[in-house]
């Protein structure tokens, strides 16, 4: 059964198109991913299909249609819903299904508070609660995951994966994307591209997605490569020109300038970030916190006490049900709060950079380069190179703040947090509103950046992708490092469901005592190993990226001298890797006798 039709639909924002001439139908059993840079028009389209908003006129067609089913019931979840006044109970109505949705996604507890005293993140769950609890024929989900813990999207998940109806979604939760949509409609530059899976990636339309994409590149790539072959044709035969003649065809420089000047379409986001920015040499000593307690002023307790030392290179992510006290951990490092008991010893050298849930306050009346530049009134050199790397270019840079979309907002957030170049990064959950390629090239800068890094998500691929040492905060303010990433903890917390959720504490090795078991006297810690191993890795895939770039470029080399200087460096970049797999090995070895992998 047809749910939605969307015919020849297009939308614009001024002086620039988002999508045109888009087509896509939404049947019975459908699950399609909405996925596309920050300020594509993901929303746009979505509020089109939820026939909130009219498409526009088309530059090649009139305008285009939205058509319903008949007598499909179409439920909507909002960016930022609007919930009715008077209590969260009133919301939801007061049948059983609701309270239950509220209390899987962790809103029980405030069944009778107030719709107005609820924060932006409680009002989407309350909001996501009255969807999942009422009946419709499709559902059209905007960021359904933002705001939710790991254990919510869990369950979400499974929730959606069983749903029959159909599915229209905005996420950029790689793990939803992958495990619950069939078909992924991509926004590209005023283009779409629907990925359909097939083969091995039957089911999974982000695989398609990441096919369809790659293929995209790859054809991309090979037509450069050929313009550029034909571009240096014509232009030695315009140098060399012809005997006895004073000009040379009209009809053949014309050929020669389109060539050069001609462009093949790739992907929006094609090629590396170049996120590399550098920060601030960080000295030995990096943040250490011991015995730190922390209470509010009405004494409501939220940390017990809890040591943890950053040292440079550190990778720590931090998991916990929300209200767990995950951010005013992060607080506390950041310098925001200060500790009810315990202390905090930063080093002489750290210099902290806060990307936090709400991001720092901008002045809409700004340019995006005058943000960028702040009181230095024009920015620099490496200001606007940065802001290219952030895809703030061209006519980007002198758009006004007020006229970005949310996302583009929280990336030029992230910009200003990156370009002050800290050295311990704390990172609260970032992967909200970010597009999938700012969020990949996030990844890659982590890979390689010297500082310490503290990440608090619910996002898996992230914290999987960015972390070495997983830490679970539970309610009651226990601090527990836990074996098996965020899969593991996902299992422990549904097998202690049954016995509810608290958590245990950090075990703590007080300085000066006796090793603890499998540790060698007078051999380096256990901490240590795991985070020189977690370097190794990322060294030797780095490595090993080097070394399949350098082949692939000999494969189409044609210039003698570019092979020549192709193999020299190919000889070098395995050299480099075969030192990496031994840095790794050593490193794997060590860590088997100390217990640390299996």
């Amino acid at each position: 059964m047809i749910l939605i039709d969307a015919s020849r639909i297009a939308a614009a924002r001024p002086n620039r198109l988002l999508f045109a001439d888009l087509s896509v139908t939404i049947s019975d059993g459908d699950r399609l991913g909405v996925v596309g840079i920050n300020g594509c028009g993901k929303t746009t389209l979505l509020r089109m299909l939820a026939r909130e908003l009219e498409p526009q006129a088309s530059p090649a067609a009139e305008v285009g249609v939205v058509r319903w089913g008949r007598g499909v019931r179409v439920g909507v979840l909002q960016q930022q819903p609007q919930l009715p006044t008077g209590t969260v109970r009133h919301a939801v109505g007061r049948g059983w299904q609701g309270e239950a949705m509220l209390e899987r996604l962790d809103m029980g507890a405030l069944i009778d508070a107030d719709t107005s005293d609820l924060s932006g993140g409680q009002a989407k769950r309350v909001a996501l609660a009255v969807l999942l609890a009422a009946e419709h024929e499709c559902l059209i989900l905007d960021e359904p995951t933002n705001h939710l813990d790991l254990d919510a999207i869990s369950f979400l998940e499974r929730w959606l994966a069983a749903y029959r109806g159909g599915l229209v979604m905005v996420t950029h939760d790689r793990h939803v994307l992958d495990t619950v949509t069939n078909r992924v409609l991509e926004l590209d530059r005023g283009r779409s591209y629907l990925h359909v899976p097939s083969g091995q990636h039957a089911g999974s339309g982000y695989a398609a997605y990441l096919d369809g994409r790659a293929e995209r590149e790859t054809q991309a790539e090979a037509a450069e490569q050929t313009r550029r072959n034909l571009a240096r044709t014509e232009l030695a035969w315009l140098r060399r020109g012809a005997p006895a003649r004073t000009s040379k065809p009209k009809a053949r420089i014309a050929t020669a300038t389109a060539i050069v000047e001609a462009r093949p379409d790739a992907p929006a986001r094609s090629g590396d970030l170049g996120l590399a920015i550098g920060s601030q040499r960080l000295g030995s000593k990096g943040v250490e916190l011991t015995s730190v307690t922390f209470s509010w002023p009405d004494g409501t307790s939220v940390l017990e006490p809890l040591s943890l030392a950053l040292e440079p290179g550190d990778r720590l992510g931090i998991v916990g049900p929300n209200g767990a006290g995950k951010s005013t951990l992060l607080d506390l490092v950041a310098g925001r709060l200060h500790p009810s008991g315990g202390s905090i010893d930063r080093g002489a050298t750290v210099k902290v950079g806060y990307y936090d849930q709400l991001g720092r306050e901008l002045d809409l009346s700004l340019r995006v380069r005058e943000a960028i530049a702040g009181d230095k009134g024009e920015p620099s050199l490496a200001d606007v190179a940065l802001m290219r790397r952030f895809w703030f270019d061209g006519d980007a840079q002198f758009a006004k703040v007020s006229t970005l979309s949310g996302g583009e907002r929280r990336r030029l957030q992230l910009l200003l947090t990156l370009v002050e170049q800290p050295n311990v990064l704390l990172l609260d959950e970032p992967t909200n509103d970010l597009d999938l390629d700012t969020l990949r090239a996030l990844e890659d800068m982590l890979d390689d950046w010297p500082g310490v890094a503290v990440v608090v998500s619910h996002d898996r691929a992230f914290l999987d992708r960015t972390v070495d040492q997983l830490f679970a905060l539970d309610r009651g303010g226990a601090l527990r490092e836990i074996r098996g990433g965020v899969a593991a903890w996902l299992a422990e917390r549904e097998s202690a469901s049954s016995i509810g959720r608290a958590g245990r504490p950090v075990v703590q090795v007080p300085k000066g005592s006796a090793a603890p078991p499998g540790r060698p006297v007078g051999g380096r810690s256990p901490s240590t190993v795991r985070r020189q191993l977690g370097q190794a890795e990322r060294a030797l895939v780095s490595a090993t990226a080097r070394r399949d770039a350098f082949v692939a470029r000999l494969s189409i080399a044609a210039d003698h001298r570019e092979l020549t200087r192709l193999g020299d460096e190919l000889t070098t970049a395995e050299v480099d890797l075969g030192h990496a797999e031994g840095v790794w090995l050593a490193l794997a070895g060590e860590a088997e006798e100390l217990g640390l992998i299996d």
